[in-house]
């Protein structure tokens, strides 16, 4: 009896559910954009948010926006909210912090990196195979920016 308290402080992480929250694809120049020579200026824009659905439980969704342009026009535009709810306990704020901002994502960006290339494909363009991405470096980024606005905000109030 004396192990069950110290099992439920043990750090736990559950996948409960991955899911697609939002999906979009758009071709506003096809099929015009079919009859040229394809080389594509790509542009991958990334954005994660999450919210915190009880004390253990989290929904974190990642947001890839991919543009490809031909000749200044757009070619597609793509726009995949993958989303995950997560069970996280027995971590500190802190850890619970990069665990949603940084760990979540990653486990996320492999689906939507799948449905992203899917939706190429099925539009007709060729395959788009999108690089790893470095959540560890892209959480600590953030805090860091985070921590210069929180200095920089108190020197800009008035006295």
């Amino acid at each position: 009896m004396a192990e069950a308290p110290q099992a439920q402080n043990q750090p736990q992480f559950t996948i409960q559910k991955i899911y697609v929250k939002d999906l979009s694809f758009e071709t506003p120049n096809s099929p015009q954009v079919f009859l040229e020579k394809w080389e594509p200026d790509v542009n991958l824009q990334l954005s994660n948010n999450a919210m915190v659905l009880n004390e253990t439980t989290h929904e974190v969704v990642l947001t890839l926006t991919v543009t490809a342009k031909q000749n200044d026009k757009t070619a597609y535009l793509i726009e995949v909210q993958q989303a995950g709810i997560f069970s996280i306990s027995g971590y500190e704020k802190d850890q619970i912090a990069v665990m949603v901002g940084s760990y979540c994502p990653h486990v996320l960006f492999p689906f939507a990196r799948e449905a992203v290339s899917d939706l190429v494909t099925r539009g007709g363009f060729p395959q788009l195979l999108l690089a790893p991405i470095n959540f560890d470096t892209l959480y600590q980024q953030h805090v860091e920016q985070a921590k210069k606005q929180q200095e920089a905000a108190p020197a800009e109030r008035p006295h």
